[in-house]
């Protein structure tokens, strides 16, 4: 790669410059971080282990935690390391890592979230059509369909980025690679293949933004003509904590890529960053589990069946 020979490192952006605050970040985020750990963890267990919750949306929820824990994996420990020993530094081949993992991770649960909405849609609007459209392998291969997207966008992205010759310096103010901030740093007019490729990404996730919002609103017309209430709220705790999700995902994630240079500044980067990077991976699980009873048994059945074992070795020895 052409600019790799300038430096050998980034310098990440400091949260702050008081031993005092760089603590009270490393806590916060690990704070945040062993949540999402710790949510996202029990929701593969319990769908792994209950039978009753091997359907296609359980099905999909497990891979969208299972990106969700290498995303926050990908961005937050390197900065409460580097909070944690007062350093701002990342190499160059970790930071083309941290590139290449992030747009792979986010870029597949983008589309993951879009199959999702195609699920509840098929099962809210075409019921009896339900489990011939949404049959296993036709889940499997919908899965491996948003998995693989994520890892050919991350290849363009990550090529396309970490060939354009740099000449800004290599400080990036971000608490981690962002390539919005990396195309910053690069030599005038030379960024404009990658600026290029991040267009086409934007307008294909828009494009599934549109096909989720249109699914949505037939979803719900579908749902406000279901006679029985208990019905209408059945069906509105299947999507409300979807749509919850696509929404501060996408709107986070597209006002980071395609705000304009005149209302950029470091503090609304980072905030935002924040939300679209940190904050979803550690709040899915709370609002997935929040409306969902299946869920909510699967999770008491895991944790009694746990107790119970640790009962009998108990009285074992």
């Amino acid at each position: 790669m052409s600019n790799r020979s300038s430096f050998n490192e980034f310098l990440l952006l400091a949260f702050a410059d008081t031993r005092e605050l760089q603590l009270l970040h490393f806590l916060l985020f690990l704070s945040i971080y062993l949540a999402a750990l710790l949510g996202n963890s029990l929701i593969i267990t319990v769908i792994a282990c209950d039978s009753r919750l091997h359907t296609p949306m359980y099905f999909f929820l497990l891979n969208l935690s299972l990106l969700d824990l290498g995303s926050i994996s990908t961005t937050v420990p390197k900065s409460m390391v580097n909070s944690l020993w007062d350093t701002r530094a990342i190499s160059y081949s970790g930071c083309a890592a941290q590139v290449f993992l992030v747009v792979f991770l986010f870029g597949g649960e983008f589309s993951l979230l879009t199959i999702m909405a195609y699920d509840r849609f098929i099962a809210i609007c075409r019921p009896l059509h339900y489990g011939t459209i949404m049959g296993g392998r036709a889940c499997v291969k919908m899965a491996a369909a948003a998995w693989g997207s994520g890892i050919l966008n991350a290849v363009l992205h990550t090529g396309n980025t970490f060939s354009i010759p740099l000449c800004h310096g290599n400080v990036l103010d971000q608490f981690f690679c962002e390539i919005p901030q990396i195309l910053r740093l690069s030599c005038s007019e030379s960024y404009l293949r990658e600026a290029g490729a991040l267009v086409l990404s934007v307008s294909l996730f828009f494009g599934c933004f549109v096909f989720i919002v249109l699914t949505y609103v037939q979803i719900f017309t579908a749902v406000l003509r279901i006679p029985s209430e208990q019905g209408r709220h059945k069906a509105f705790s299947m999507c409300l904590p979807h749509l919850a999700v696509v929404s501060l995902f996408i709107s986070t994630a597209m006002f980071a890529y395609l705000k304009p240079p005149s209302i950029s500044s470091p503090a609304l980067d980072l905030m935002v960053a924040v939300l679209y990077s940190v904050v979803p991976p550690a709040v899915n699980p709370l609002i997935y589990s929040m409306r969902n009873k299946e869920l909510k048994d699967g999770l008491r059945k895991v944790i009694s069946w746990t107790s119970f074992s640790n009962g009998k070795i108990d009285f074992s020895l």
